[in-house]
């Protein structure tokens, strides 16, 4: 091979090379830096940051006064506590505004449990006993026996528990009013006529005021009683706060 010839070879192998790299340079083009965004939300308000921020405790709330009024506490068990009426329509809740409008200043307490026999009120009557020692010159409305009757206890361990309950509540300084109750017919003439017996006879003994039946002029009357025929309605037991309202009036003081 002649020098020309090689001199040509060499010139076209350059050229090739000096194309190939100019275009890979084309496309690995230098980058560049990005310029920053603009922000278009409004810049936020320096955040309310006081020395110091009063904590609950810091400010001394005054104690309620105390209620130190005299109470009238409905011992007993459903129909004291308002079974099957709603929440504020049992006849301890309806007896308050009676008493208040006439200027009585008194408190009066549900302390009714459904189901209660003479023997439930008798085990948890220290509890009321506790709450009454706070409490001068209070009065205690004792309505039990329903249950006992409904289950056929023996009536002479009902009159004796009652009798245990007037006494201790009599011992604690407090006015006992006793409220009786009888039975549907369906339960015997004799033992109907023993129940409703224990409760004069208790009053005469322990010198209390008696109410002797407590649904007076509601058993019997139409929309008074729910259909299980032994508890009074919210209508009903407004008849019942006016009946308790008559049997503890003499014992009250203005």
């Amino acid at each position: 091979m002649n020098r020309a010839a090689l001199l040509a070879i060499v010139s076209v192998a350059t050229s090739g090379l000096i194309l190939t790299g100019c275009k890979g340079t084309a496309t690995s083009a230098p980058s560049t830096s990005a310029s920053p965004a603009i922000s278009t939300t409004p810049p936020r308000p320096p955040e309310f940051n006081p020395a110091h921020v009063p904590e609950p405790g810091d400010v001394p709330v005054p104690d309620p006064a105390p209620d130190n009024r005299p109470l009238i506490l409905c011992f007993g068990d459903s129909l004291t506590a308002g079974y099957g009426t709603d929440p504020g329509q049992s006849y301890p809740d309806q007896l308050q505004p009676l008493l208040d409008a006439k200027g009585y200043h008194y408190r009066v307490v549900n302390s009714g449990v459904s189901g209660n026999t003479t023997k439930d009120g008798l085990e948890r009557i220290d509890r009321v006993l506790t709450r009454l020692a706070t409490h001068p010159g209070s009065i205690v409305v004792v309505e039990f026996g329903g249950n006992d009757g409904l289950r056929g206890l023996p009536l002479e361990q009902t009159k004796a528990n009652l009798a245990q309950m007037i006494e201790q509540f009599q011992h604690a300084g407090a006015t006992v009013a006793l409220a009786g109750i009888t039975l549907p017919p369906d339960y015997g003439k004799d033992y109907i006529a023993q129940l409703v017996a224990i409760y004069p006879a208790l009053a005469k003994q322990y010198h209390v005021p008696l109410l002797p039946f407590l649904l007076q002029d509601v058993y019997g009357v139409p929309g008074d009683m729910q259909e299980d025929q032994t508890h009074a309605t919210a209508k009903g037991n407004k008849q019942v706060a006016l009946n308790v309202e008559k049997l503890v009036r003499p014992l009250l003081k203005k």
